[in-house]
């Protein structure tokens, strides 16, 4: 029985473009799903931003335990070792050497000539096999390349060092017969492919992307590339459905748990549609469930380890005051969720000079009128106002921070617990901001819980700035 790998693409084509998008912590959120589910790989992006998107790939490859995780290294050998940098973590890493191979592509998209694209070819696979063992070359727009030119691609991807080689309709012109006949064709023209994996990648242009995968695997694939959410390639429900219920007939077999898969795409598919407005401060469409985790018996070591798969990124320093805050908390309740861990990251790490201090603050709000916020701060003793109209009155006043300020910060979470009883009762709130990908926390503690979050929100806005100016 031939096993068939699955690789899942959403988090790689999330953007404007894919007609959905997500935030830091969705996207770690999503790779955890999928590892639940047993996909083989997750590929991420590429590195653009190299504080932002190698601190997400460090992240997802901690938190992913299972699956591979795959990430392209883009056209030059330089942004290959920021890349493998990044997957240091990475119990599978996978580095994709990932270039067109139609005449227009190579032309327009990568400015080279079939030669050159030869040589770009062979040495981007060659020093990405001499740090990795598990190389995938993915060729872009395969079905509309020249043959000659595709096997010689192959076969050079394959001589350098390619464990793994992907022919993309990126078109999504083909169909089921059509691209069955493709994969076959080269599969007799490329011996060398019997020494590798062979993946496909197909465009849903037509709406046939499943049944092109599905056609392909009789022509000699064995990895399909498919996405939980979005519509422009195979889809992973869809596939997995398929090669469940003709097992028999195709004679395959696949490690995704077909029993899980409604309920996790269910999951990735209502944090897709999340509905956010454009004006609003909230960005993340996850929700923590703050189960207990750490116990009294938990030494330094298990308590910096929780705290930095949280997402945090905290010095020696802090992190032992962490851990003596928690000690005292462990000691009363036995047990210590993660929501109270933030809330102990907020009050005891980076605790700095503040640059904003909250002045006075006005909100208006109601079940007939829209709430407004007018929040006034001083910066360096300078005042400074902002006022703003939002979804709900903790919108609102976040709105006006931003609008004094002048930038906007994913709001990475957002947390409310009452900490005494009573008409007089205290509330709590923790805020959880990302700046370039780093995570940055407050707290907050008031009788009006709107005083406590804009509190929190202030404290943690002053951790950036701080951080910031001493960078």
């Amino acid at each position: 029985m031939k096993r068939i790998s699955i690789t899942d693409v959403t988090i790689k084509q999330s953007g404007k473009n894919a007609g959905y998008a997500l935030s830091f912590r969705e996207k770690i959120e999503l790779a955890k799903l999928l590892d639940k589910l047993r996909v083989d790989v997750i590929e991420l992006n590429s590195i653009e931003n190299i504080k932002v998107d190698s601190l997400l790939i460090k992240s997802v490859c901690s938190a992913v335990k299972e699956s591979a995780v795959a990430v392209p290294v883009g056209m030059n050998e330089e942004n290959i070792d920021a890349v493998w940098a990044a997957m240091g973590e990475a119990k599978h890493p996978r580095l994709q050497v990932q270039l067109p191979v139609s005449a227009v592509q190579m032309e327009y998209l990568a400015g080279k000539k079939p030669a050159a694209m030869l040589e770009l070819i062979g040495a981007l696979v060659s020093k990405c096999k001499a740090l990795c063992d598990d190389v995938e070359f993915i060729a872009e727009d395969a079905t509309r390349s020249d043959m000659q030119f595709l096997s010689e691609a192959v076969k050079t991807a394959i001589s350098a060092g390619a464990t793994t080689v992907t022919v993309c309709d990126t078109a999504g012109t083909s169909l089921p017969a059509e691209f069955s006949e493709f994969v076959e064709n080269i599969t007799a023209n490329i011996p060398e492919l019997e020494t590798v994996r062979l993946g496909v990648c197909c465009s849903d242009s037509l709406s046939m992307a499943d049944g092109c995968a599905v056609a392909s695997i009789r022509g000699g694939a064995v990895e399909i590339k498919a996405a939980s959410y979005g519509g422009m390639t195979v889809s992973l429900a869809n596939i997995v459905r398929i090669l469940s219920a003709k097992a028999d007939v195709l004679n395959t077999s696949t490690t995704v748990n077909a029993t899980q898969i409604k309920r996790i795409t269910d999951q990735i598919d209502w944090m897709c549609r999340t509905n956010r407005s454009k004006n609003s401060p909230f960005d993340s469409g996850v929700q923590s469930d703050g189960e207990a985790y750490l116990s009294e018996h938990d030494d330094l070591t298990a308590v910096a380890k929780a705290v930095a798969l949280m997402g945090y990124e905290l010095s020696d320093e802090d992190n032992v005051k962490v851990f003596e805050e928690f000690k005292k908390i462990a000691a009363k309740k036995k047990t210590v969720s993660e929501k109270e861990l933030d809330a102990i990251v907020a009050s005891a790490a980076l605790q700095v000079p503040p640059t904003y201090k909250l002045d006075s603050y006005v909100i208006n709000t109601g079940n007939i009128i829209s709430a407004t916020a007018n929040v006034k701060m001083a910066e360096d003793g300078k005042m400074t106002e902002g006022i703003s109209i939002g979804d709900g009155p903790i919108d609102a006043a976040f709105l006006a921070i931003e609008q004094i300020v002048g930038r906007h910060f994913e709001l990475d979470d957002f947390q409310i617990q009452a900490v005494t009883e009573g008409r007089e009762a205290m509330g709590e709130s923790v805020v959880k901001l990302r700046s370039s990908g780093k995570l940055y926390s407050g707290r907050g503690i008031s009788t009006d819980i709107i005083g406590a979050s804009i509190n929190a929100y202030i404290n943690a806005l002053n951790k950036i700035v701080y951080e910031e100016k001493e960078n």
